[in-house]
């Protein structure tokens, strides 16, 4: 889907209420195409952890407009489903990552107490 609102319509047809009371966590999901626009922004947050993790952030169930209790973690599934058709794990994306050689180098190098003066 193109934009959270449409998520959250959809969220509508499945748990009942008005789009608003799910807007904010179909914002949320979405939140890092502020960062990356194009499909790549959903490795952040569209797996299982990241459904786990709305679930921390929202809580375990939200009550609609028509005062039904809605469990978080079904609007987030429904969220990355909406997109992707399944729910993959971190791995699943990770695996496809390539690795660049600055990702396991640093310049910084902690010092022990000793060497930076500190008496011990």
């Amino acid at each position: 889907m193109a934009h959270p609102y449409h998520h959250a319509v959809h969220s509508v047809r499945l748990f009942g209420g008005e789009p608003g009371d799910y807007l904010a966590i179909h914002n949320w999901f979405d939140e890092s195409k502020a960062h990356i626009a194009d499909v790549r922004h959903r490795a952040l947050r569209h797996h299982s952890e990241g459904i786990f993790l709305c679930e921390a952030i929202f809580g375990t169930t939200l009550t609609n407009s028509i005062g039904k209790i809605v469990p978080v973690r079904s609007i987030g599934e429904q969220h990355v489903k909406d997109d992707l058709g399944w729910i993959p794990s971190v791995k699943d994306w990770l695996q496809h990552l390539q690795l660049q050689p600055w990702m396991g180098q640093t310049p910084f190098r902690p010092q022990s107490d000793e060497r930076a003066g500190v008496p011990g």
